[in-house]
């Protein structure tokens, strides 16, 4: 650089890259680099830095989407030991962590161990013994082909592995051929190329590289890269021209200080116009070989892309794409970017792959690790409810209904699990299974085995499988045959259904006897005897034993409704009363879950159970209210006790718990429905991929019957009948009878106002008296003439009337014949 420079293309080493970046932003001159992809290669570090290719962060973002695409959650990486090699498998663990992957083990590899071929085997014998069969190679080609044949002759390019390298092998592959040794190697493998459309301008260059190279060498996207850059360049130099910009030089003292060094740094001179220049390289928009060649505000090229590529046979087939507009998918980028982006799942698609082993079976991705590690299990060391699980004393053994299932499920995985039991508690009381939980996360367990709630404070922490058992939380409470007593009989309805039933009886009364006192002479005769017909009539209606017949329409109406609902309320009293002599009844006042919390109760709860938190927590019960009870035996002791001594109203816990303790305590049952829904299963890691596979394990278990039969194995050992859980017999409310009653005075009243109108329209057919003392004394006599229409009988009415207008018919002729 003793010559005067305005702008640097190159260099391909990101090495070298940092180097001449320092460089370049002393003497402000623009650096175009067609091939440092180390994502720390910025511009807020090196402002005269121009990335003319993709950088790694996306090749990176790239690799992690084809591994959270195929469901994999741990990523082995093995890198050149250089800048470069570095930063892109940092920038590879952040894209993984995004996804809720991870890189479990990375390891570097010296530029230096070309030759050594025995450095590249250890490192592939501890990989090999790792658990992930995952296995990313960011390195170069010497190195990279080196590997793959330590990896062939190890067995690691066999079934159940799966690589992915960097574009360093699309790369060489698309600029030389291999010899088919080599090619032997690294069938199945996928590698990603920077993504070049096709165009009329790409193939005719291909065509003149071929005529010049004679087909020698091939050409890969770095290479259309540089050439691009080369126009960049030409593009901006000219837009800088054009602008009036002018190539000057000054020199500076910091260098010129430095003089007789060997360096010879006093020869560089400072570009004036750099930033001028790079602010027209920065501005540049044309289309290349490469596309559209065009910086975002990062100064990075737009619309990055990448070819994902298997390689087999001789060659390699394309699979699909990666852009960072719509992620994988098996359309071109090109055809993307007409459309509105899509990242959802359904979008992200690729062709089918031969994987190593010529399979088409995706891999699993990871093994249990071969190394003599075997899974750590804790389980807990109950003292209640020992069914379920408990260790064989003396032993380090564990048996019970959740350890039988475990095995089982762990019998139907397709590899080898090698686990050992480890007991957690002391053996004196119930371990706390949120503390069980969390060793997971401190590692001091692998996984957790037992009766484990799947609860949300603890899905947060770590991964279930698929429960196998149902549960959720009851109430336990005492009961005893209660005395029904001399005044049982009222015991079906409440104080107040009494009182409307009663009512309604004498109101239907009186509405018929409205009805058909006018036209029935059962319903007529002394008040004496019409009191005592309207009170028989409406009660003997309660067993359909009334004498007197219905004339009248809207009496029949009225009567025909009364009688529907008469007929549902004796069938629900009879229902209700042969409930209360018959079953048993509570003798607590708890009726469920919201009975007790309106209560001041102490409530019993088992000791290490998250029965605790929620009923504190969720349920604002008092701590002070909690009784812990750690046994079946400290149960029933607390609840014959009764809270007046010493005891507990109720118990909640889990409905599996509380199934066994009623097998063999018959004097108590569940009140009220499950206010919780969860199940029990089996904790892991966050993403541990054993979960999946026992999840799968426990559905076939539930499918094929084992799991019931492992279920009636521990649990099934009842010694008490089996009567209904739910035995409390409440009485019957007016809220279920309401609409009954509504029905009925609606018919009623509609009976009893037609009626009134009738006698309305006959009262104003009747004549004014002849003689009129007054106002009051008109609206008296209108008040007594319509009482006594409603109690006169209806024939003589009517003759009445009639006889009134005869009456009316000859005083008019006397008036005529006088006038006459």
């Amino acid at each position: 650089m003793e010559a005067d420079v305005i702008a640097i293309i190159g260099p391909q080493c990101p090495v070298v890259a940092h180097i001449i970046s320092h460089v370049a932003n002393e003497l402000q001159v623009p650096l175009l680099s067609f091939a440092a992809t180390d994502p720390t290669l910025s511009s807020l570090q090196f402002p005269f830095f121009v990335r003319t290719t993709q950088s790694d962060l996306y090749q990176m973002t790239a690799v992690a989407e084809v591994v959270d695409h195929y469901g994999w959650k741990e990523v082995i990486a093995i890198f050149i030991d250089d800048d470069g090699g570095r930063n892109g498998v940092s920038a590879l663990s952040d894209k993984l962590a995004e996804r809720r992957c991870k890189l479990s083990f990375r390891v570097g590899i010296q530029p230096d161990s070309i030759g050594n071929r025995e450095a590249i085997m250890d490192i592939l014998v501890k990989v090999a013994l790792m658990e992930s069969r995952i296995i990313v190679l960011h390195v170069n080609s010497n190195i990279g082909f080196k590997v793959f044949s330590v990896a062939k002759y190890l067995g690691m390019m066999g079934n159940g592995y799966a690589w992915i390298a960097t574009d360093w092998l699309s790369s060489f592959l698309d600029s030389a051929s291999l010899p088919p040794e080599t090619m032997d190697t690294i069938q199945g493998i996928l590698t990603l190329r920077q993504h070049t459309p096709d165009s009329d301008q790409k193939r005719a260059f291909f065509s003149k590289w071929n005529k010049i190279s004679g087909g020698s060498l091939g050409l890969n996207s770095y290479g259309l890269y540089a050439y691009d850059s080369v126009w960049l360049l030409a593009h901006a130099l000219d837009a800088f021209f054009n602008q009036g910009g002018v190539i000057s030089f000054s020199n500076d003292s910091r260098i010129r200080s430095m003089a007789g060094s060997t360096l010879n740094l006093q020869a560089m001179s400072i570009f004036d116009d750099g930033m001028f220049l790079l602010k027209n390289i920065l501005q540049s928009n044309f289309v290349g070989l490469t596309g559209l060649l065009k910086f975002n505000s990062d100064r990075s090229l737009i619309l990055p892309a990448y070819d994902i590529i298997n390689v087999l046979g001789t060659g390699f087939r394309r699979i699909g794409y990666w852009s960072n507009y719509s992620g994988l998918s098996t359309i071109s980028p090109e055809t993307l970017y007409t459309r509105p982006p899509n990242r959802s799942s359904a979008s992200q698609n690729l062709y089918s792959v031969i994987w190593p082993g010529e399979t088409l079976s995706k891999p699993r991705g990871w093994v249990f690790p071969n190394n003599g590690k075997q899974l750590r299990i804790g389980v807990p060391n109950r003292v209640g409810y020992r069914e379920f699980v408990s260790r064989v004393q003396g032993t380090d053994t564990f048996k019970g209904f959740c350890i039988d299932v475990f095995t089982a499920a762990v019998n139907l995985l397709p590899y080898a699990v090698p686990y050992k039991f480890i007991s957690y508690g002391d053996g004196l009381k119930n371990p706390n299974y949120m503390e069980l939980v969390n060793k997971i996360t401190t590692g001091d367990f692998d996984a957790v085995v037992g009766d484990i709630s799947i609860v949300t404070n603890r899905t947060k922490i770590v991964d279930f499988t698929q429960p196998y058992v149902s549960s959720g939380l009851v109430v336990l409470v005492p009961f005893k045959k209660q005395n029904t007593g001399a005044w049982a009989f009222l015991r079906p309805f409440s104080p107040l259904m009494w009182t409307v039933t009663g009512s309604f009886f004498l109101v239907v009364g009186v509405v018929v006897w409205i009805l058909e006192h006018r036209i029935n002479d059962d319903f007529r005769g002394p008040p004496t005897h019409q009191v005592i017909t309207i009170l028989w009539f409406s009660f003997s209606t309660l067993f359909f034993a009334h004498r007197e017949n219905t004339m009248s329409t809207l009496g029949r109406l009225v009567l025909i409704i009364w009688l529907f609902v008469v007929l549902i309320v004796n069938s629900s009293y009879t229902a209700s009363l042969t409930s209360i002599l018959t079953v048993q009844q509570l003798s607590t006042p708890i009726k469920g879950i919201e009975s007790l919390i309106k209560s001041d109760d102490p409530v019993g709860y088992q000791v290490g159970s998250f029965a605790e938190h929620y009923l504190s927590e969720e349920l604002n019960i008092s701590r002070s209210r909690l009784v812990a009870l750690g046994s079946p035996e400290e149960y029933a002791s607390a609840l014959k006790r009764g809270p007046g001594k010493g005891g507990v109203a109720a118990v909640v816990d889990e409905r599996p718990y509380i199934e066994l303790f009623l097998s063999s305590h018959c004097a108590f049952r569940i009140v009220g429905q499950e206010f919780t829904k969860n199940g029990w299963g089996f904790a892991f890691p966050r993403d541990s991929p054993l979960a999946v596979d026992m999840s799968t394990a426990i559905l076939a278990l539930a499918e094929n019957g084992d799991l019931q039969r492992i279920h009636d194995k521990w649990l099934m050992q009842s010694t008490c009948s089996l009567e209904s859980t739910e035995l409390e017999s409440d009485q019957l409310h007016l809220s279920s009878f309401w609409g009954l009653f509504l029905i009925s005075g609606i018919a009623c009243f509609i009976a009893v106002f037609m009626y009134f109108l009738q006698i309305l329209r006959q009262l104003r057919n009747v004549p004014p008296e002849s003689v009129s003392t007054g106002q009051g004394s008109s609206r008296s006599g209108r008040l007594q003439r319509f009482l006594s229409l409603m109690d006169e009988k209806e024939d003589q009415a009517k003759s009445g009337q009639k006889r009134r207008k005869v009456e009316k018919t000859l005083s008019d002729d006397d008036r005529d014949e006088e006038s006459v």
